[in-house]
Parts: structure tokens; sequence; C-alpha cells
């Protein structure tokens, strides 16, 4: 009862917060509770917002989310884990697993992602790794692999230990690839789930305790958190009207003030979508010209290039740069990267977009040559 009772309240503070007019940038900088918060445009990677966002912090159990993505990229989807004495020991929050009992894995991610089950998380690492200090080693591979290269974890699940940290844009990095994730996207958006051991006489249901999914217009994720060392954390992703955003707010207050980390993330969340817009930086079809051809069957190339947009303010100096060689040697072929523009937003180099050959350009050839020769003598002497 006291559970839901909080829940109910959580609601109504967040329903309160979730009523305010667009954000600017000094009301965040002035009013986010959190020590360390981001703000990430999901499509693109640009930071919108930070706040200390490449401090090293306790992050809890948004940790949880390199866990899965790692469990879901290196394990066989038919993965048993058994259960240990140590994964059984873990604290609260867990889902009370007993030494010897065994799982499947993709059973035991729901526990970890919905409930946030400390023993699940042990149990997973174990699995996969055989110990958690091997797993912790896959998973700081995995995070230096896809840029998030301050992030050091000696848990699976977060738990507080030395050396085990990360940062606010570390976190949206690694939270803006899980997320191209189909099955991880599917577990963090699934309101209850139900399972059973292997052995078929222990049945578990777990359910998300999200409640930003429910509470936030077009949000689908991502991971809650709190230990004593983190305070309350959280990594929110939502998608409305082509405003793709990742927040990350770190110690967001410590206990009483468990919503304060839903009103930081929503803040975020309105502060992206009041401040940007979505616009066309480039347009393909102006951007396409022409380079000569070195010993090449035609004397130019024409070139093409995609559209781009992304989200942008008001504010925001747009430019691009275009690297084109000045020539081009044949044989080119259609479709061929040959240059490549830069779009750079504020002065820091953003998206790169390629430059293409629009057709194909074969090299000069003796048949060739003799053909034009042919052609040039008959027309000549007509």
């Amino acid at each position: 009862m006291k559970k839901i009772i909080g829940i109910i309240i959580g609601v109504i503070l967040l329903t309160q917060a979730c009523t305010a007019g667009a954000v600017t940038k000094e009301e965040l900088d002035q009013t986010l509770a959190a020590k360390s918060a981001l703000l990430m445009d999901a499509e693109s990677g640009r930071v919108l917002y930070e706040k200390n966002g490449d401090q090293p912090m306790k992050n809890a159990s948004t940790t949880k989310i390199l866990t899965c993505i790692v469990a879901l990229e290196e394990a066989k989807q038919n993965t048993v884990c058994t259960v240990s004495d140590y994964a059984a020991s873990m604290p609260k929050v867990h889902l009370g697993m007993r030494a010897g009992q065994q799982f499947a894995l993709n059973d035991l991610l729901y526990s970890l992602m919905l409930e946030s089950h400390n023993d699940s998380a042990a149990a997973i690492a174990e699995g996969i790794a055989g110990s958690v200090e091997q797993f912790a080693v896959l998973m700081n591979e995995k995070a230096e692999k896809i840029g998030a290269k301050q992030t050091h974890f000696v848990t699976p699940n977060g738990l507080d230990a030395d050396g085990h940290e990360t940062t606010a844009r570390d976190l949206a990095v690694i939270t803006r690839y899980a997320l191209q994730n189909p099955r991880f996207v599917k577990i963090i958006n699934t309101p209850e789930y139900s399972f059973q051991d292997l052995s078929g006489e222990n049945h578990y249901s777990v359910y998300n305790r999200d409640a930003f999914l429910s509470l936030y217009d077009g949000a689908y994720g991502v991971k809650t958190g709190f230990t004593g060392g983190a305070g309350y954390c959280f990594v929110g992703a939502s998608r409305k009207k082509k405003h793709n955003l990742i927040s990350v707010v770190l110690a967001s207050g410590w206990p009483p003030h468990k919503t304060w980390k839903w009103q930081d993330t929503k803040k975020l969340m309105e502060y992206g979508r009041g401040q940007f817009t979505w616009k066309t930086v480039l347009d393909g079809d102006e951007a396409v010209q022409s380079i000569p051809v070195t010993r090449g069957q035609e004397d130019t190339l024409h070139l093409t290039c995609d559209s781009y947009k992304t989200l942008v303010s008001e504010k925001d100096d747009i430019s691009l740069r275009f690297h084109i060689p000045k020539e081009i040697e044949a044989p080119v072929q259609k479709g061929q990267k040959v240059a490549e523009v830069r779009v750079v937003i504020n002065g820091a180099t953003g998206k790169k977009i390629p430059i293409l050959a629009a057709e194909t350009v074969r090299k000069i050839t003796f048949p060739f040559l003799f053909r034009k020769v042919l052609r040039r003598y008959l027309f000549d002497n007509r």
C-alpha cells in the first residue's frame, strides 16, 4: 500500500511539473537539482545542454543499460544462467533467486531492466563471462568502443564500488547506442513480464518501475537508479514531432526527494522541445555541382548528396564545409564517394555527409579514342 501511495504522489507531482511552459537555458542552469545533467539529440548525437556533463559520477542502476546491451550482443539467446552464492547474496532490490537455480538469460533481462534486480545483474554477468570481474572487462571494452571514454564499471548492477563511475555524457552515448537495438527498446517498454526458472517450479512477475513512461508524452525509456553514493539518477528518452531526445540526470537529490529526477528530466525534455526545431541545414539539390575528370570519357563528373535535417535553435551558428577535390581521375563508378560536406554548428563539426558520383565515368581506352577519331573524321569530311 505504501508503494502504491508513493507512486500516486509521484504521478501528481510530475503531472503538475509537466504543465509549465517552455524552459530556457537560464532556467535550467538555476533550477536543476541534479549535480550533473545532459540532453542529447538522439539522431545526431549532438549535446543540446549540459551541466557538469564530463564530471565523473557514481551512477547507480543506470549501469544496467550497458549490462543489458552487452548481454544482448555477447550472449546467445538460449544462454542459461546458473545462480551462484554470490549472485543470490545481492542486496535489494532483488528478484530473490537462490543459489543453484537456473534461468533463461532472456527472462533475466526483463528482471534487470524493469525491476532493476541486483541479483539478476550478477547472474547475467556470471552466466555470460564466468565472473562479475570478467563481465566488467566486457562492459568497459564496449564502452570504449562506442565512445564512452570516461566510463569505468566494476559491477554489472551499479552498486557503489571504488572506481565505478561514468559521466552524464558517456551515459547518453551508451544509451544512444543501446536504443538502436530493437530488442533493448522492446524490453524497456514492456509494462510487465512473467517467467519461471528452468525447473518450472518457481514463477515470477516483474513490472516496469519507470514511471516516466506513463507520465510524459512520448517517453519510451530508459532506466532509473539510486544508491547512497549516487543519489537519484535517471536516463530518459522521449520522441515527439521529430524531437528524439536522451536525457541524463545524476545525483538528482537524496531521500526524501525521490521525484526531483522526474522534474529535472521533464525540464530537460521541455527545453529540447521548446528551444530546438527540426530544420533542413543542407539541401542536397542545391549542393550538387560538377568537377573536372582527368583521363575520362567525359570531361566532368556530376555530384550528388542527401539533404540533412537536424535539431537547431535560433541561436545556433550553422555553416557547411565542403571538402571536394579540384579534379578526379577516371574511372569513377556511380554512387562512389568522391567528397564530403561537414555540418558545423557553433564551431563544432557534427554530421559528415558523403558526396557521391551521380554517374559512371569510364577511363579513356584505345577503342574509345579510335571511335572518337573516326567520328570526327567522318563528320569533318561530309
